[in-house]
């Protein structure tokens, strides 16, 4: 089994749920502190082994290319106003041995379908899918490279789960699985939004895969859903009746920056841990006066 080398990082959603400030910026650039989302997604790829990250894109998507490329007239000014740590940070935010490459996502057809629009430049690798806004905080080890250990000693396609309110498992695709390990189970079934009763578990697929290539022809043989999109959850059930799939409970704390609620806890809980912010923003907040509710 090869090792993993790629990601793909579908970005071309339109993030309504946090209009207007999305209508022109993508959800992934908004910021947690002082890093958008997209760039905590990306260095946590490359953390793990990544050297080639895929962004699936669309349309008002110019920013997130722009994030990660050069920008010789800011660094230009940062170097004459001899300000070296900030220029230190734009020009470091990815390693010079990685690569980027975007994709045009011609149609709004869901998350499988871009996974799909990742084929020519994946190949026949098995590879990593991250979302941007299942920002994850897992400390010393990342997530995704908590995973990358799990497929090598498994050599199988991984799925990062974690357990959900049972009033939320409409919102997730939750598995039906056989525990191999404390924190490890082969995956038995999938049910994709699935009604309080149908739920198989509580345990929820997040934003977070490592994935055989050929879950590739099987979104290539996956329909469109009622929605009109073609699901990867669906094609991941097709590959389960030929491969094995493991989910994994990773450790860390997931934050779901795709609600407003979810962006916010993260911005203060990141905020309190920011080397240069934390002091003053904990003093902050124990002076805060917040009023009753009632």
């Amino acid at each position: 089994m090869k090792a993993i080398k790629k990601a793909v990082f579908p970005v071309a959603g339109m993030g309504t749920r946090f209009l207007p400030a999305t209508k022109a910026n993508p959800k992934e650039m908004l910021p947690i502190v002082d890093k958008p989302l997209i760039q905590y997604a990306a260095e946590e790829a490359v953390a793990a082994g990544i050297e080639t990250l895929i962004f699936i894109t669309g349309r008002n998507k110019r920013s997130i290319p722009d994030h990660f490329d050069k920008a010789y007239e800011l660094e230009r000014e940062l170097e004459l106003a001899e300000k070296h740590e900030m220029l230190d940070l734009v020009r470091n935010i990815l390693p010079p041995h990685v690569d980027c490459v975007y994709i045009r996502q011609p149609e709004a057809l869901g998350l499988g379908h871009a996974v799909l629009c990742a084929k020519p430049v994946v190949g026949d690798e098995p590879f990593a899918v991250i979302l941007a806004d299942d920002l994850i905080d897992a400390g010393e080890q990342p997530c995704l490279s908590q995973m990358v250990e799990v497929y090598n000693r498994h050599h199988c396609s991984v799925l990062g789960v974690e357990r959900v309110p049972m009033a939320e498992v409409s919102r997730y695709g939750v598995i039906d699985g056989q525990r191999l390990e404390s924190n490890l189970l082969q995956i038995k079934a999938m049910v994709e939004k699935p009604t309080l009763d149908q739920a198989p578990s509580d345990l929820a697929v997040v934003g977070r895969y490592i994935l055989s290539p050929a879950v590739f022809q099987k979104l290539e043989l996956t329909g469109r859903d009622a929605g009109n999109e073609i699901q990867l959850t669906d094609a991941i059930v097709k590959l389960l009746k030929k491969e094995q799939v493991l989910a994994y409970e990773f450790e860390g704390k997931r934050f779901d920056c795709g609600s407003k609620l979810g962006y916010l806890q993260a911005t203060v809980e990141y905020a309190l841990k920011h080397p240069q912010l934390k002091r003053r923003f904990r003093a902050y907040l124990q002076d805060l006066q917040i009023p009753s509710l009632d």
